[in-house]
Formats: C-alpha cells, sequence, structure tokens
C-alpha cells in the first residue's frame, strides 16, 4: 500500500510539472497505441521458433504488421502437441478470442455445423478486397456453409513436393544415360548398386533409397498411373489409388528392387533424419526428392563431396505410358471468427493485409535485412533469412499463390534450382480428384485403412507374398473403405451435377 501510495504521488508531480511546462500529458505514439483496437488471435507455430529476446507477441514483424494496420495484436500460441485439445477447449469456454486459425478440415466442418464461427461475407466484400483478388472461387467455394462463407482460407503455395533426382557423375562413370523409362530406371539402379558408381573399390553404394511407410516412393506408384491415398476417377466413379490392381502392379516392381538387393534394405527404418545422413554420406545414387532437397541433403552431399553432381530427371514412365506424383490440396488452412465476438470486421482488415500490402514484407523479410536488389535481382541473406523465418507464422495466416513473387523468392535462395523443381512437379502432377471437406466415414475410418496399408512395406520386403494385395483390398473395403467410396461418390456426383461441391 505504501509503495502505492508512493507511485501515485510521483505521477502526480510528473503530470504537475509538465502541465505547467504547456507539454502534452502524453506523446502522440503513446495515445496512438492505447487508441488501437485490440485483436486476440490463437496460431500454430509451425514449428518456427524466435531468436533470443523475442516472442510471439513482441518482434519486429508483429510490429510492423500493428503500425501498418493500428490494430494490438495479441497472440497465443498453443503447443504443437496439444493444438487441436486446446482449441476445443477454447471453444468450449466463454473467453473466445477474435480469430482462431486451424490447419485441420475436419475441426473446421465440426465447429462451423455447430453454428460455431461467425459468416463472414459482408465483412469480405466491405473489408477484403484483396481477399476477394487473390483468393479463387474454387477455394472460397470450400469455405461455404449452407450459402455463407465461415472462414477465410489460407492456400497450399506449391503443388506438389517430390521429383528425381540422380548422380550424374555416377552415371557418367558408368557410361550411362539418365533414364526415362521404368526399365531404363531398372537398369540404372541396378548399376548403381552393383557396379561399384563412386568407383572407391568398396560395395558401399544403394541404387535407390526410400523413406518409412513407403515414404519416397510416389513416382514409381506414378509410372503405373496411380498414386496412394488419392482419389480416382475409373468409369465415372471415384476410387481409392491404394486398392487398384495397378497399385499392385507397383509394389511387385518394388519388391524386385527389394529382392534383388537394389534398395536400401533399412528403408523401413529410415526416418528423415537418417535418410538425410545416407544421402549425405555419397550412399545413394538416386531417390524422389522433395522440391527444397537440393538446399538439404543434396547441398550437404556436394558440400562433403566436391565431385557429387546431381541432376532432376523426367519421371520414369511405365509400360503404359503413365508417369506423375500426387499433387497437394488446395487448402492449406482456415481462419475463423468465433460467434460472440466483438471486432469480426478488423479481423478481416487484418487478413486482408497479410495478403495484400503486407504480403511482400511478411514473405520476403524485410528489404535491405534479409535480402537486397543486386543488378536488379534479388539476394536473400541467408543467415538472417533463417534466422527470422518466425514471421512466416504471420505469414501463413492467409498464404496465396503468387507465381512471380514465388520465382523472386526461390531464385533469391541461391542456385538450387528451386523454382524449376516445381515447374517440373507441375507439369506432371496425378489430380486427386477428392477434395472436399473429410466425410463422417473417414474421420470414422482413416486412422484404421492407414493402417491396414501397412501390409505394403511387407510385400515389398518379401514378409508375406504380393497377393495378398487382394485380401488388403477386401479387408480394405468392409473395414470403412465401402462407405468411405460411397460418401465421396456422393459428393462427386454432386460436383458432376451442379458445378460445386455440397455444403458439408
Amino acid at each position: 500500500m505504501k509503495r502505492n501510495k508512493l507511485i501515485f504521488v510521483h505521477a502526480l508531480i510528473i503530470l504537475t510539472s509538465c502541465m505547467a511546462a504547456g507539454c502534452e500529458p502524453l506523446d502522440k505514439d503513446v495515445q496512438a497505441e492505447q487508441s488501437r483496437v485490440p485483436i486476440s488471435m490463437v496460431i500454430n507455430d509451425l514449428g518456427m521458433v524466435f531468436p533470443e529476446g523475442l516472442d510471439e507477441n513482441d518482434n519486429p514483424y508483429i510490429h510492423y504488421i500493428e503500425e501498418e494496420t493500428g490494430l494490438d495484436l495479441r497472440v497465443s500460441i498453443p503447443p504443437q502437441e496439444v493444438y487441436e485439445e486446446k482449441l476445443n477447449v477454447i471453444m468450449a469456454s466463454r473467453n473466445l478470442p477474435d480469430l482462431i486459425h486451424s490447419y485441420n478440415p475436419v475441426w473446421y466442418d465440426e465447429y462451423v455445423k455447430k453454428g460455431a464461427f461467425l459468416p463472414l461475407d459482408d465483412y469480405i466484400n466491405e473489408f477484403g478486397p484483396d481477399l476477394q483478388t487473390y483468393i479463387p472461387e474454387e477455394a472460397w467455394e470450400r469455405m461455404r456453409y449452407n450459402g455463407h462463407i465461415y472462414a477465410i482460407p489460407s492456400l497450399t503455395e506449391v503443388q506438389g513436393i517430390e521429383l528425381m533426382y540422380v548422380r550424374k557423375d555416377w552415371l557418367d562413370n558408368l557410361g550411362l544415360a539418365p533414364p526415362q523409362t521404368l526399365d531404363e530406371y531398372y537398369e540404372v539402379i541396378k548399376a548403381f548398386a552393383k557396379n561399384d558408381p563412386d568407383r572407391n573399390g568398396l560395395h558401399d553404394t544403394m541404387g535407390l533409397i526410400l523413406t518409412e511407410n513407403m515414404g519416397r516412393t510416389a513416382p514409381f506408384f506414378g509410372a503405373f498411373g496411380v498414386q496412394l491415398n488419392s482419389w480416382l476417377e475409373r468409369d465415372g466413379k471415384l476410387v481409392n489409388g491404394s486398392t487398384l490392381p495397378e497399385t499392385k502392379e507397383a509394389l511387385a516392381f518394388l519388391a524386385k528392387l527389394y529382392r534383388e538387393g537394389l534398395v536400401d534394405p533399412e528403408f523401413p527404418l529410415n526416418r528423415n533424419s537418417v535418410f538425410i545422413e545416407k544421402i549425405e554420406n555419397g550412399r545413394v545414387g538416386m531417390f524422389s526428392a522433395a522440391w527444397y532437397d537440393t538446399r538439404g541433403p543434396i547441398a550437404l552431399n556436394k558440400k562433403k563431396d566436391p565431385n557429387a553432381e546431381w541432376i532432376a530427371l523426367e519421371y520414369p514412365v511405365g509400360p503404359k505410358g503413365y508417369s506423375g506424383v500426387y499433387d497437394t490440396d488446395l487448402i492449406r488452412g482456415f481462419n475463423v471468427v468465433p460467434a460472440g465476438t466483438t471486432h469480426p470486421e478488423e479481423v478481416i482488415k487484418l487478413l486482408n493485409f497479410i495478403a495484400g500490402k503486407g504480403r511482400e514484407t511478411l514473405k520476403f523479410g524485410f528489404q535491405n535485412e534479409i535480402w537486397t536488389m543486386q543488378d536488379g535481382k534479388m539476394v536473400t541473406n541467408f543467415a538472417e533469412h533463417d534466422k527470422h523465418l518466425y514471421r512466416g507464422i504471420y505469414q501463413a495466416l492467409v498464404d496465396v499463390i503468387d507465381p512471380k513473387m514465388a520465382k523472386a523468392r526461390l531464385d533469391s535462395l541461391g542456385d538450387f534450382h528451386l523454382y524449376e523443381n516445381l515447374q517440373i512437379i507441375e507439369r506432371n502432377l496425378i489430380r486427386n480428384q477428392f477434395f472436399g471437406t473429410p466425410t463422417p466415414a473417414m474421420s470414422k475410418y482413416a486412422g484404421h485403412l492407414e493402417d491396414l496399408q501397412q501390409i505394403f512395406t511387407e510385400i515389398v520386403m518379401g514378409i508375406v507374398p504380393l497377393d495378398e494385395f487382394d485380401a488388403f483390398v477386401e479387408r480394405w473395403y468392409m473395414e470403412g473403405g465401402a462407405e468411405i467410396t460411397d460418401e465421396v461418390n456422393a459428393w462427386y456426383a454432386e460436383r458432376q451435377k451442379g458445378g460445386a461441391s455440397p455444403s458439408p
């Protein structure tokens, strides 16, 4: 109590002195800050970390957003491992934030049906011109329920992930040309495993590396015209790619590689760190790379072995002329305004700023700090770029597709062929024909059906015979797959009739 009285007296003396001198009680910056509308938001940190001394509410990028929008942003970031649980707790409470961001379409679908979100159509029309410009109708269509928009979507800028990369220096050592057909791929993989392509006199190379859970196999399934877990059109109906006869053919090809010792025998244990280490250490001659792996394991290998030369390949073309890889979903995340919050118009202004005027700064970082223009080209300072990656926490709230900006950013990161890789992928996508909200049966059975699919690894390793695939398909349909397929085709039929997906 005594301390509070002293503080009050001290403040009164300062105020009286200031008034006597004719000065203003508060400077304009303090007044502006006090007049800002407070906006509370619950968002995901995407695994990003803040430099020492900074956090989600105190860093240059959130201050930039606040200055430009006139808002007082109050950010809460639940731990990733309990993110969805925390959102559920928030929705059950009476202390609702102004904005929630979720990456889970099932979560969005569940709460929109409960009437938990505010319809945003009028606010978007009045305060979201850039949102309307940069977000296509097909994305808005998926945000509608009973004819109204209940979320601002964040888009997936990258349309696909995987493409094939090969050690060109190993091809040259063995007098081989870059493979194109699946048969040519087999011959190169075999030569890399058997013929000492690194010329060190040791039997220490593998022709192809995969990862756990049948990861990095997409181009080989694509050679047979399928992709695992994608919905493909057959005779006017959608069927799950994991159940098709062509998938059995792809498994037979991979099983042949394993049986002949041409693929990494430890692939079921290859988590990402182990996968990267084997490539870095020069044991791998070919793999299905993520488009950004030229900055990752490939760069690490070239640093360790300056003679290593990697090039992108055309996708393997199968016996019937098929090739390609899976695509990514257009929708990355959902921004919702809980019903009952007080400043929906300010939320839309904020998201409109991130998609529009603030997009370049939040995507690239501050000019002359993260990047500069040199000879008409954008050049990124890697150390500063990596230190300030946390800006993506805010930018990703409303990611939009901007090819010109994407090319400038990716080219600025160095000669890693990042934009070129994405162009190769985009020309070779096998599109997933189902892109609606997950159906009720999906929510009920998806986990179990994914567990059933573990038999694919056993087939490739020869633990169970290839014909066990047929038994898998039968179980898949009996244990939830048939119900999912019916719901997916009801959605598909509705789209074919009216050109729009039904309400979730």
